[in-house]
């Protein structure tokens, strides 16, 4: 990526995810009606609102750039180049009032994630990651510093995960077994966790039924903070991947983590 396109890419990130803030922000801890989409997830007014806004800029900025969004789907011309947003990723925790939710923009070149951005609109935390470079993060109410922290054995980690209804009945039993070799499990978080563990709280987050938009931004910010994210094999992440991710700070310990997955 040329520094003009990257500098580009950057600042139409950032200001997605400064209008996709003030536009949801507004909404947190009302009484918000939800609709269940398809898959019975939920989704509100300020996902639609917040998800438009992103598009009018990056449609604005860079209109040779194709985009998929979570509630809009596909637009744009065929392009090596592809946003993907997702508007609030952890809408239950937005809906009850919990600010661990998040807006999620990343930048794909060719199928693979080259710059992901991780905002809290409550908290005021931001993480930006771009492929080659180190992790920045944002905040200016709560303290952390970008870093994966050691962990060389899945027995001393933490692992972490949304919520256990997202297995499916083949990938429970494989999160069951990296459980019993880790030292303690936590629950909740969504994009958030990954933000934590680029932070050096958390060790590993293991996740599947993921698309995308779930996925996509947390890429570039782990990585980007020394850590490695995966699949539950241990390969790229892509558009053709599978659904299921792997996260961990310390990137030695993958190998293990494949092993009690497999």
């Amino acid at each position: 990526m040329s520094e003009t396109v990257l500098q580009t890419a950057i600042e139409a990130a950032t200001a997605c995810a400064d209008i996709a803030r003030r536009t949801v922000l507004p909404h947190f801890r009302t009484s918000l009606r939800a609709d269940a989409k398809s898959d019975d997830s939920p989704v509100t007014i300020a996902d639609r609102q917040a998800e438009q806004a992103m598009r009018s800029i990056l449609e604005e900025r860079l209109p040779e750039h194709a985009i998929l969004g979570e509630e809009n789907g596909m637009s744009g011309a065929s392009s090596d180049w592809l946003w993907v947003l997702d508007p609030i990723d952890g809408t239950r925790a937005f809906l009850t009032g919990r600010p661990t939710f998040g807006t999620l923009i990343a930048l794909f070149h060719k199928s693979r994630p080259v710059l992901g951005l991780i905002d809290q609109p409550v908290t005021g935390e931001r993480w930006l990651g771009v492929t080659g470079r180190s992790t920045t993060f944002l905040s200016d109410r709560l303290p952390g510093t970008i870093g994966t922290r050691p962990c060389p054995e899945a027995a001393e980690a933490e692992l972490s995960c949304t919520a256990p209804e997202i297995m499916t009945d083949a990938h429970a039993p494989r999160f069951a077994n990296l459980q019993k070799h880790t030292r303690r499990t936590s629950w909740g978080g969504d994009c958030y966790a990954y933000g934590l563990l680029a932070l050096g709280q958390i060790d590993v987050i293991a996740e599947c039924t993921m698309k995308p938009w779930d996925w996509g931004a947390l890429v570039p910010v782990v990585e980007g903070a020394g850590g490695r994210i995966t699949d539950w094999q241990g390969n790229p992440l892509t558009l053709e991947s599978d659904g299921t991710v792997l996260a961990c700070g310390d990137a030695t310990l993958l190998p293990e983590l494949v092993r009690h997955l497999s």
